[in-house]
């Protein structure tokens, strides 16, 4: 079986969870804006990782653009984000994005990491005024995406990237 990873990574954490899914596969990993649809689709089973952003998964326009021609694939998302997992919020991001043919597709959460100092001046402006306007808000009806963002200070840096969330995805494969 041939495979091969693809990831969308703008902090890093979607390629570190990549590269220890390549290390237990086998299988090359490709940076989605280099990725070849006529190369890709030699392989039995392509993985897609993208960080959340907005609800969105990064990286993704890859595959919707490009899945008319994957037809019989083994088809495996994952997507990083600041936030513990919660099954509620998950849930809405897949069926935020993975619609029409890309429905139905198995789709893995993975914590990622939180810098303010690497993120990009409108990602740490954003965050900035979300986490003033949270912090006039009770704690205890944060949601869990807010509850992520206030939980490391604005100067802090969040790492919750483990190996073990790629558990999952390996048994997919």
């Amino acid at each position: 079986m041939s495979g091969i990873i693809l990831y969308k990574s703008k902090y890093g954490a979607t390629k570190k969870y990549a590269d220890w899914i390549a290390e237990r596969t086998g299988f090359s990993c490709v940076e989605t804006d280099d990725a070849d649809i006529k190369k890709i689709v030699d392989y039995d089973v392509i993985i897609l990782g993208g960080g959340i952003y907005a609800s969105g998964i990064s990286g993704l326009s890859f595959l919707k653009k490009n899945i008319g021609k994957l037809k019989g694939k083994k088809i495996i998302l994952f997507c990083c984000g600041a936030s513990p997992y919660e099954q509620k919020a998950f849930e809405t991001v897949v069926q935020h994005n993975l619609k029409d043919e890309l429905a139905g597709l198995p789709c893995f959460y993975c914590r990622g990491t939180f810098d303010m100092s690497a993120m990009s001046f409108k990602d740490r402006t954003l965050c900035k005024m979300l986490r003033k306007m949270l912090s006039k808000k009770n704690p205890e009806d944060y949601e869990v995406w807010e509850k992520g963002l206030m939980e490391v200070g604005e100067d802090e840096r969040g790492d919750w990237t483990d190996k073990s969330y790629i558990e999952p995805i390996i048994e997919a494969i």
